[in-house]
């Protein structure tokens, strides 16, 4: 039996060839020819579906819509009338119905309204399986040439997109070749922006757009023209913006969106304090001595941004009025909310959001936040719902409403990591998982992304003989002692500050009101 069906119609007689097509097809339909019928019929059974004619006499297909849905809320109910009025309409939309026809309704209407409420999942899921196996031979070649930046971004892209379209999907055998892929192109990745990453720092052809030079580059031209806010949300994802994407479209329209890369190490002691100060940490440490502060130094790392970002703007010539505000908490959030009237007067508001570094954070230290964000898709709707009730929604609209144009990016993304790599170090080195910095550090050469003069990556010289050691794809760091009880701590959490595509590879994208 393909599904139950409940129908009521006063004329339900004249609908015989309707029901006979439709038990042929392999429903089981009952019939009734009034709205207290169906109503009685509702409390007594379980049906899938429920076609309610809205022009009955006694109770109406209307009022009988209210008490079912009462009685089964999650029901699909299709409501079925000969008025095209537009009221009619908008009271059958807002009491939730799952579809809405106008007589005559032929076989073929029904079926594939039945279809789109009860089979629509399973259609939508074999046709995705399909596609992404045609698309996995494209993804395969492009896997097995020479890539360039360009390249690499397209199919970083693309593998996001099947990673959220294969998440509406039941084939998980789809999702496990998937995974395989994205491995793949990951630990080639890897070896990519060994070979190239320091190039890009000195003006290669082949660099993409960069985080300590997108003020400069994408946002400077625009400031003094039209009033902008933009918007940092630390530790921003790329499937993590696309789920979020929905959202902001309530607002916004996209007019731009593209994909540029975040620095080594990628947390946000460097990455960030790159971005504001539209420099790399070696020449923030030079022009700076006073604000930039090593791996060793006491204080935060991150305390400076408002003096790097007025520096960065009289540097470009925007002598603007501006503003720079860090949200790291709720209170914080709703403070912002409440004195937005005050943003508007700006030309420019630069805006850092800390919840998405704070929940990968307490994803590592707290056992309930593992539960919940178990995987990449579990993190990707926690970020979701923080952002529905959180005073940034609040934000954003307001954003919109003032005609500002929205400007969204991150510092840098994370990883989940799974393989831990063995390291030895002093007992000053870094607690960083994905990066250490230090001098005489024992690892296998094979397994890491070595600096060993600083100063080619555009890094803060430390200590002498001071070295980067970088893990990829999904390894983390672990020292020989207490080996097991770290790995079990730390495996499958979600870290930052390596070299991989989520972590690299993050979102630059300007919104316009609608």
């Amino acid at each position: 039996m393909q599904g139950s069906i409940l129908w009521a119609d006063d004329e339900i007689d004249l609908l015989k060839p309707h029901i006979m097509f439709l038990e042929q097809k392999g429903y089981q339909v009952k019939t009734v020819k009034s709205g207290s019928d169906a109503i009685d019929l509702c409390r007594d059974e379980d049906f899938d579906i429920i076609f309610l004619d809205e022009n009955m006499p006694g109770v109406s297909g209307l009022d009988a819509l209210s008490k079912i849905k009462e009685l089964k809320p999650r029901i699909p109910v299709v409501m079925i009338t000969k008025s095209e009025e537009e009221h009619i309409m908008e009271e059958a939309i807002g009491s939730k119905i799952s579809d809405y026809l106008i007589k005559p309704v032929n076989p073929n209407q029904i079926l594939l309204s039945i279809k789109k409420n009860l089979d629509s999942s399973k259609l939508v899921s074999q046709k995705t399986t399909i596609a992404y196996q045609q698309d996995f031979r494209q993804l395969g070649m492009l896997l097995n040439s020479r890539l360039q930046t360009d390249e690499w971004i397209e199919l970083f892209t693309k593998l996001v997109y099947w990673d959220l379209e294969l998440e509406k999907s039941r084939d998980s055998g789809m999702r496990q070749i998937l995974e395989m892929q994205r491995k793949e192109a990951n630990q080639l990745f890897c070896r990519y922006v060994e070979d190239n990453y320091e190039e890009w720092l000195r003006g290669s052809d082949d660099a993409p757009d960069m985080i300590h030079n997108l003020i400069k580059d994408k946002i400077a031209d625009k400031i003094g023209k039209e009033k902008i806010t933009v918007l940092v949300i630390d530790n921003l994802r790329y499937d993590q913006w696309k789920i979020l994407e929905p959202e902001f479209s309530k607002f916004f329209k996209v007019d731009r969106e593209e994909v540029v890369f975040s620095i080594l190490p990628t947390a946000t002691h460097y990455a960030r304090n790159a971005f504001f100060a539209g420099l790399m940490p070696s020449e923030i440490e030079k022009r700076f001595p006073n604000l930039w502060k090593n791996e060793d130094d006491e204080g935060g790392k991150n305390m400076h941004e408002a003096e790097f970002l007025e520096a960065n703007l009289k540097r470009l010539g925007k002598q603007v009025k501006w503003s720079y505000n860090k949200i790291t908490n709720l209170d914080a959030g709703k403070k912002l909310n409440d004195q937005f009237s005050k943003l508007k007067e700006n030309d420019v508001n630069f805006i850092v959001y800390n919840f998405v570094d704070m929940l990968s954070h307490a994803r590592t230290e707290m056992e309930m936040i593992k539960e919940l964000a178990a995987d990449e898709a579990a993190y990707r709707s926690l970020t979701l719902s923080w952002f529905q009730h959180s005073p940034l929604i609040e934000i954003v609209k307001k954003i919109s409403d003032s005609g500002m144009k929205l400007i969204i990016t991150t510092d840098h993304g994370t990883v989940k990591v799974t393989n831990p790599i063995r390291i030895i170090g002093e007992k000053s080195t870094n607690t960083n998982l994905r990066y250490k910095v230090g001098r005489g550090l024992s690892y296998n050469e094979k397994e890491v992304y070595v600096v060993r003069n600083p100063q080619d990556a555009f890094l803060p010289k430390q200590k002498m003989s001071a070295e980067f050691v970088f893990a990829g794809d999904e390894d983390f760091f672990v020292y020989p002692n207490n080996y097991n009880q770290f790995v079990n701590y730390y495996q499958n959490t979600f870290q930052h500050g390596g070299v991989s595509m989520d972590e690299m590879m993050i979102p630059y994208v300007e919104l316009i009101k609608k």
